[in-house]
């Protein structure tokens, strides 16, 4: 990684901003040390690659770096936490290795970064000073936060589809809601992953349905499903990858998973069969958990876990 005033920067700002959300039913356990690395793909009419010999770190340290997201060809956002207990969402320049905190809050935390369909903001799930949990919008150009869904609390994990967001609600057990109006909040599922990412090329939301479970190989398994937003109907996309749980969509019918240090791919509409991809070394770490796909799809940045 470039040393420079900015890496300086984002570095000792770590200390003031620090905190993230792991699964609901352990809120408040310790996060996990966390890096963000970068490997070259391949996305084309022949399949998607993964240049398996690429990786290389975007963030290193010790300290919680996690919840990627691609907000165009060169930036991505994220959190950033460490022992501190507290988070900020940090933006990173890959054309110039430069770090910038889009969040830089005193009394509350953000995290779950993500684009707006109109592009002029970053959402992130904001800890309030009080423990409440809601959704914010925060201007790309940098202005004051505004609140969204200021009715709806408290929320754990978020995806977009279209202009409005479904969203995971930190209750016993877990919802998955979808906001079409203020009076009208539909329930899509309960006990859900954390995953939530809408289907490209259709009005689908997609999630992995923890309500029940298939032991496959010896490993717990959930089933995938989409809710259609226009039609308010369910269906099954068969099932995750077994034990594994974040998964992003590659193209419309093609989903990537992670287990473990490697990486498989599989397509929805072809059948079950996971694919086997990639397989990572980078020592010191055991497993990868979540994924980021650059929008022209030649560059993937995973969480890797200490």
């Amino acid at each position: 990684m470039k040393k420079n005033k900015n890496t300086l920067f984002y570095f000792l700002s770590l200390s003031f901003f620090c905190l993230s959300l792991p699964d609901p039913s352990s809120f408040l356990m310790a996060q996990s040390t966390s890096d963000l690395y970068a490997l070259e793909t391949k996305k084309n009419l022949f399949g998607f690659k993964i240049d398996e010999n690429s990786a290389s770190p975007v963030t290193e340290r010790e300290g919680y770096d996690n919840q990627p997201y691609f907000i165009n060809k060169d930036q991505l956002v994220f959190a950033s936490a460490d022992e501190e207990g507290k988070s900020d969402i940090i933006m990173y320049n890959f054309s110039t290795g430069k770090f910038t905190n889009m969040s830089r809050t005193t009394e509350s935390s953000e995290f779950s970064p993500a684009l707006t369909d109109c592009g002029q903001y970053i959402s992130a799930v904001r800890v309030e000073k009080d423990g409440n949990q809601r959704l914010w919008l925060y201007p790309i150009n940098m202005g004051e936060p505004e609140l969204l869904y200021d009715d709806i609390a408290p929320v754990a994990y978020y995806g977009w589809q279209g202009d409005k967001a479904a969203l995971v609600l930190l209750e016993e057990p877990t919802r998955l809601v979808f906001p079409y109006e203020r009076n009208d909040l539909h329930e899509i599922a309960r006990n859900t992953g954390r995953a939530v990412h809408a289907r490209p090329k259709s009005d689908a939301v997609t999630y992995l349905d923890k309500s029940g479970n298939t032991v496959v190989d010896g490993r717990e398994t959930y089933e995938l499903k989409a809710f259609d937003t226009e039609e308010r109907t369910e269906s099954s996309l068969g099932l995750a990858l077994g034990g594994a749980e974040d998964f992003i969509w590659i193209s419309k019918n093609q989903i990537l998973m992670a287990r473990g240090m490697e990486l498989y791919l599989r397509n929805v509409k072809k059948g079950i069969r996971w694919e086997k991809i990639a397989s990572l070394e980078v020592p010191g770490y055991s497993h990868i958990s979540r994924l980021a796909l650059s929008p022209k799809g030649n560059k993937l940045v995973v969480v890797l876990e200490k």
